[in-house]
């Protein structure tokens, strides 16, 4: 605290360090975990209605294009990592709506082989993600954060998809497939986006 003096008046300045402006850069848009991964045979359901920040993107590019270096882009900086924050929110929490929906009300053998495919993806990704714990620099860095994000995600759709299973044996409704159609049913990205939809109107 200081003090100066302006004719009779005395007036008191508080001597606090000025506060730094903070610069962005794109290796920012890492401080969170990546987009997540939408599975295409559920795309349309999870996607539907999200604002995907598609042309404030597009913008952050031509100013990039424009300017060569971020600090002349701190606007559309700040704009696209709000924005992508918020969608990537939703879109996880779409995603386990739809493993949960799609648990409680596939055909039983069908969900069994879907926890089996998401198990298998979720240890593929944990192994990679121990292979690139060696690898240096920001690379490195790029890996392990693209890896556990998505490891993540996969792990969490998979206990939805569990908690959707345990949910229909409470109900009562735990049927097996019809050996008919069980594989043209599960590979028809059609039928589960028209069931998680039905899901949806009730």
């Amino acid at each position: 605290m200081g003090s100066c003096n302006i004719g009779d008046y005395n007036f008191s300045v508080d001597s606090q360090p000025m506060m730094e402006e903070t610069i962005l850069v794109g290796d920012d848009l890492m401080m969170g975990p990546p987009s997540p991964v939408i599975p295409p045979e559920i795309a349309s359901h999870v996607l539907e209605g999200v604002e995907l920040c598609d042309g404030i993107l597009r913008n952050l590019f031509l100013c990039l294009q424009i300017n060569d270096i971020e600090p002349f882009c701190q606007d559309e900086l700040a704009l696209y990592r709000q924005c992508a924050e918020n969608r990537d929110k939703v879109l996880r929490v779409r995603l386990q709506e739809s493993e949960y929906k799609l648990g409680s009300s596939m055909p039983i053998d069908l969900a069994k082989e879907r926890v089996t495919q998401l198990e298998s993806e979720a240890t593929s990704l944990e192994r990679h993600l121990i292979l690139a714990s060696g690898a240096e620099g920001i690379e490195g860095f790029r890996q392990r954060w693209s890896l556990h994000g998505r490891m993540t995600d996969t792990k969490k759709r998979l206990e939805s998809l569990k908690r959707g299973m345990e949910n229909r044996k409470t109900e009562g409704h735990d049927q097996p497939a019809k050996p008919s159609t069980p594989k043209r049913w599960f590979l028809c990205a059609s039928s589960l986006s028209r069931l998680l939809f039905a899901h949806r109107r009730e």
